[in-house]
């Protein structure tokens, strides 16, 4: 299905002509059909030539309803643009012009209508003038049919045409992020609150959980039903009109400009940077304004960085992302003053003189559709930002772009990872200089150093400087090895346990040789030695020389007819039978003897 909203000056015939086309009457109020004026957004469907469902969003054509004119163009990506044959452009005909480039629609075709009442010179006339009113939006090269819908005269053409435009718009992504603006909110008796709106992008269906966003608030609700052209089901996909039935959601909390979302999809915010799309310059753009988007109007203030780019803080927040369009209305006037595109959905604080010029430089540098640069820039800017932060803002991601590291789930810029890396090796080296027998660096230590945003990154990035880890520890390569002054004193404390590998050493031994705690660790990290207790200290060999002897012993065996065939002592026999019967090599029976597990 799609969803085609009419444009067009005050009694050009748009309700008339959705009429003639659906069989079905768009204007809901009374005091509508009595005036013959469409007061709020109307509603009806249809089947085109192909047996494509069409729905159309009727807006009023009146400067005063102007507001609700912007509230059912806001989700429209189709337009039909109505415009008189007997009279030909006029004042809102303009600002519906306006508010269609603003929002940056560019698919749909022009009706002229009432052609029984010109006669064909006219009607030519009127095609040029139209022609060159949309010259400047992306309608200007949209097909102009000419109907009349009191005799029926070229309807049949506008179907067809119609079903031509709907074949090249492209379609709206099934899986995408789902976010439906409010247009209407009503009770039913029995079923509770009902929303509607015209679904642009992702799927709806019965029992989704979803958060209903509105005026500031956020609400809880679950999906209860679901109708589209006045038919249940059970889900359903882009483009369509649909009636939301929620539970969770009394009467008063749900009204247009309501944005029904999935709470893991959307940034709300109240600061967004744009530049410029359509309108007067934003140097000449007051700093209070109405901003349109969606089905919602609200007040905002803008800041202006420079003619093309500004600052818009709003009321509250809302569900934006990169690339919406937006609206600006001053509101002391019915006029659009242009059109704006949402950059950053998630700026960073201007507080520094200065700052408002180097961020409007900071924006006019990449093209918006430019999704490499802008992607780029955004990682540069914040260092390191999480990709699921990235698709928050609006962003499709493509693989990492040249000048990223993708890294667990962060896009890191190249700038930034290489920093990171620098300052790893220098203080990790510094340390080394420092203190040889250092274990190394704390993992915790590198990632408060580095100020990491996730404690994953830190192994990767060790790999990338060239570092090593052992035992939690970051060190450089081979820095386990070297016992800087103590290597004299290990070399010959080896020399003496390969001639008595059982003989440990006594404290006495260990204090001439200057071995303290922290020399014996750091030879027991380079696996020069191994410490069964501190002061008590074998060669790594040792447990296996050990079980070479003890196995030929009779078993099971006691520790004193161990330490005979080690030939050594208590001291040492008794720490090595618990080393060994704590890696499952030998098992005691009882308080006395052992056994070796074959």
């Amino acid at each position: 299905m799609f969803t085609v909203a009419t444009a067009g000056h005050v009694d050009h015939g748009k309700s008339t002509l959705v009429r003639a086309l659906t069989g079905m009457e768009p204007d809901r109020w009374a005091e509508e059909r009595r005036r013959g004026l469409t007061i709020d957004l109307g509603f009806a469907w249809t089947a085109l030539p192909s047996g494509r469902q069409v729905a159309f969003v009727d807006v009023p054509g009146h400067e005063r309803f102007l507001p609700n004119t912007l509230a059912g163009l806001g989700p429209a990506s189709v337009v039909c643009f109505v415009v008189a044959a007997d009279e030909g452009w006029q004042a809102q005909s303009g600002d519906h012009r306006d508010a269609i480039a603003a929002l940056g629609i560019s698919h749909g075709l022009v009706a002229l209508t009432r052609s029984d009442r010109a006669d064909a010179e006219r009607v030519g006339e009127v095609s040029d003038q139209v022609r060159a009113e949309l010259a400047g939006t992306g309608l200007r090269d949209a097909p102009i049919v000419t109907v009349s819908a009191a005799d029926g005269t070229g309807l049949d053409t506008l179907r067809a045409v119609l079903d031509d435009v709907l074949t090249g718009a492209p379609s709206p992504p099934a899986d995408g992020r789902l976010r439906l603006w409010v247009d209407r909110a009503f009770t039913i008796t029995g079923a509770g609150t009902v929303v509607t709106g015209t679904l642009t992008a992702g799927t709806l269906a019965v029992g989704d959980h979803l958060q209903l966003l509105e005026h500031g608030s956020a609400r809880s609700a679950v999906v209860r039903g679901l109708q589209s052209c006045g038919e249940p089901c059970s889900s359903i996909g882009p483009t369509a009109r649909v009636a939301v039935n929620l539970r969770g959601i009394s009467a008063g909390d749900a009204r247009r400009g309501g944005a029904l979302v999935r709470p893991d999809q959307w940034l709300t915010t109240t600061v967004v940077d744009v530049r410029r799309h359509t309108g007067v310059a934003l140097t000449a753009t007051p700093e209070h304004l109405t901003v349109h988007v969606g089905t919602t109007a609200m007040a905002a203030r803008l800041r202006r960085l420079d003619a093309e780019h500004a600052r818009l803080t709003l009321e509250y927040p809302l569900p934006l992302g990169f690339s919406d369009h937006l609206v600006l209305r001053d509101p002391g006037t019915r006029c659009v003053l242009g059109g704006v595109l949402v950059l950053d959905a998630d700026p960073p604080d201007l507080r520094r003189r200065g700052d408002a010029a180097r961020r409007a430089a900071a924006l006019a540098s990449t093209d918006p559709a430019d999704l490499t640069g802008r992607l780029l820039a955004e990682a540069q800017r914040r260092g390191a930002v999480p990709e699921a932060h990235l698709r928050l803002l609006g962003y499709h991601l493509p693989p990492a772009p040249a000048g990223v590291k993708a890294i667990h789930g962060w896009w890191v810029h190249d700038a930034t990872y290489r920093g990171w890396q620098e300052l790893l090796q220098s203080a990790v080296r510094e340390l080394q200089e420092r203190n040889p027998l250092a274990a190394g660096m704390s993992r915790g230590a590198a990632t408060d150093l580095l100020a990491l945003p996730d404690l994953a990154m830190l192994d990767e990035l060790v790999h990338d400087a060239g570092l090593e880890q052992h035992d939690g520890r970051i060190r450089p390569p081979g820095a386990g090895t070297d016992l800087g002054p103590a290597e004299a004193a290990i070399a010959e404390l080896e020399s003496r346990l390969a001639v008595a590998p059982f003989h440990a050493p006594e404290a006495d031994d260990l204090a001439e040789l200057r071995l303290g705690i922290r020399e014996l660790a750091a030879a027991e990290r380079a696996g020069r030695l191994l410490r069964l207790r501190d002061g008590l200290v074998l060669l790594p060999t040792a447990p296996a020389l050990a079980m070479r002897e003890l196995a030929r012993l009779d078993q099971p065996f006691t520790a004193s007819a161990a330490r005979q065939a080690l030939n050594t002592t208590r001291r040492v026999m008794i720490p090595l039978l618990e080393y060994l019967d704590a890696r499952g090599w030998t098992r005691r029976i009882d308080a006395v003897q052992r056994e070796v597990v074959r």
